[in-house]
């Protein structure tokens, strides 16, 4: 399955309302979990099992929780038994499209 999710505090102590530190931990325990992942300015895409990638976004919500007491988290999942590889074949897919061949 892939997974694409955000997820932030609702509150912060930073006077300019940014939520790098707290957001910066759960790409952490993304990254360190050994599943495939990229990070871009809106998401965190994740792949994995369904177990293995909700244990990973739970330990994500556990470690904002511990800063806020009220956690946002946007996920969308694409649910396809089977296949694997897919955070880098959906877009290579795009891109023969695109190209032409």
């Amino acid at each position: 399955m892939l997974v694409a999710f955000s997820i932030a505090p609702t509150t912060t102590d930073d006077p300019d309302g940014s939520v790098a530190a707290s957001v910066a931990e759960a790409v952490r325990i993304v990254r360190e979990s050994g599943l495939p992942n990229e990070t871009n300015a809106m998401f965190t895409n994740l792949e994995g099992e369904w177990d293995e990638v909700m244990g990973v976004i739970k330990q994500c919500v556990d470690a904002v929780a511990a800063v806020s007491p009220r956690v946002g988290l946007v996920l969308k999942a694409d649910i396809r038994p089977g296949y694997t590889g897919q955070l880098t074949a959906k877009v290579e897919r795009i891109e023969q499209e695109l190209s032409g061949d």
